[in-house]
């Protein structure tokens, strides 16, 4: 591994770092100001961008920052669960019997929410990932479930992070009902030439290594050109050009193993 040869303490380019050391983009601090909001207004929120933007890591660092003993985040990935799964795992989750047909189902998740509501039980957020491989008969469900007291206010709060295709479903005529009632919709950005070279130097830093003595001139352009903004090409991108470089023992990074990074990985 590189990492004692760069004098790295942990590897700050892993996928499971630990939510503390997070880098604040711009589209982690938009994100987190957004979800703030929902701490104390229920609704409906919607997030989007291309794989590897962070959406998913920014919702896990905001859900770990709550009190558990105030709030209550309830997260489901749509990447596999057909309609029946999708209730199925909502009533598990809300420790509600799954032996029943979807129509029983619904209809016994509704009461159990509008109940909770009443009774001002703990109150939770639903967050549903890759939400573009929702069906449309569960995004047209939602209305229905959001629906509390002749529309006068929500029972919870739903959240929807997805890929760009989520806003174009969104967007057909069919959904319009429930996209009046989003109350907060961003999409992310991606990191420009500055926030490459800052993220990099914060993750240089929590791994207690040298970022000016490890990264050559022009290494940021050459990773701007490759990762066209994103988080996790830029992890990739540096475990490959820093994997070579120990290897063949040189200690600076230079933007020509930056440039055979990106063609290893197809870029």
């Amino acid at each position: 591994m590189f990492l004692p040869f760069y004098g790295f303490g942990i590897n700050p380019f892993d996928i499971a770092l630990d939510t503390k050391k997070a880098f604040l983009s711009f589209d982690h601090k938009q994100m987190t100001n957004r979800l703030i909001y929902f701490k104390d207004s229920k609704g409906i929120g919607v997030f989007t961008a291309p794989p590897g933007y962070g959406k998913t890591f920014t919702m896990r660092c905001f859900a770990e920052s709550l009190n558990p003993q105030l709030h209550r985040v309830i997260y489901i990935c749509m990447s596999t669960l057909s309609a029946m799964d999708f209730y199925r795992q909502l009533c598990l989750e809300l420790n509600l019997d799954t032996g029943y047909s979807k129509a029983k189902m619904v209809r016994t998740i509704k009461e159990h929410l509008y109940n909770s509501h009443r009774e001002r039980r703990l109150p939770f957020m639903l967050v549903l990932d890759e939400a573009h491989h929702l069906k449309t008969e569960i995004l047209q469900d939602f209305k229905m479930l959001m629906n509390y007291q002749y529309d006068s206010m929500y029972p919870f709060t739903l959240i929807l992070i997805g890929e760009p295709d989520l806003n174009r479903i969104l967007d057909r005529s069919t959904h319009e009902a429930l996209r009046q009632r989003i109350a907060v919709h961003y999409d992310f950005q991606g990191l420009n030439s500055d926030e490459i070279e800052t993220y990099l130097q914060h993750k240089f830093e929590i791994a207690g290594a040298s970022y000016r003595e490890i990264i050559g001139e022009g290494v940021i352009a050459a990773i701007e050109a490759g990762c066209k903004g994103t988080p996790r090409m830029i992890d990739q991108i540096m475990t490959q050009a820093l994997l070579a470089g120990s290897q063949e023992e040189k200690p600076v990074i230079t933007s020509d193993m930056i440039l055979w990074a990106c063609d290893s990985l197809q870029l």
